[in-house]
């Protein structure tokens, strides 16, 4: 099974409550909105502001806001922030792998890897805000942040860089 981390799920749902947001939002403001602990959501600002995902304004009325719009923003855009490259295996894309020799698929991976990036590239931030509604009957997914315990959530398309 194919996750995401903790910390990429955790940005994208800062993003999108930022893109929800007309003026500038704090840590703490955006860690009480979205459930997810104030440092966590610390740390992922300043890795989305490092890949110029957010802007962060100093002074009295400072805080993070958006860099471009939500629909400016690919969801594998956030993971390779967050993540770095999204690779499905280590011999993906030329990388090492251990067991070359007697693998018998090296370099096959690569087509499958294209295609879970060509996909996670045409899924926008925008098109997330619509899908973080509650549906009748689903288990909600974004209330008691800090007492995930589960991973991240599962996802058929993409994980960590790690996992991926």
């Amino acid at each position: 099974m194919l996750k995401l981390s903790k910390l990429t799920d955790y940005a994208v749902v800062a993003l999108v409550r930022l893109g929800q947001q007309d003026d500038v939002m704090t840590s703490p403001a955006l860690s009480q909105a979205t459930s997810i602990p104030e440092p966590t959501v610390a740390k992922v600002l300043k890795i989305l502001a490092a890949h110029d995902l957010v802007v962060s304004l100093r002074g009295a009325r400072g805080g993070y806001r958006l860099a471009r719009p939500l629909n400016d923003i690919s969801v594998a855009r956030v993971i390779t922030a967050v993540d770095g490259p999204i690779s499905l295996t280590a011999c993906v894309d030329g990388g090492g792998c251990d067991a070359r020799v007697l693998c018998g698929v090296c370099g096959q991976w690569d087509a499958v890897n294209d295609a879970i990036r060509g996909a996670l590239s045409s899924i926008t931030l925008a098109d997330m805000q619509g899908h973080n509604r509650q549906q009748p009957g689903a288990r909600e997914c974004h209330g008691a942040r800090g007492q995930d315990t589960s991973g991240g959530h599962e996802t058929s398309v993409a994980g960590s860089a790690a996992a991926v």
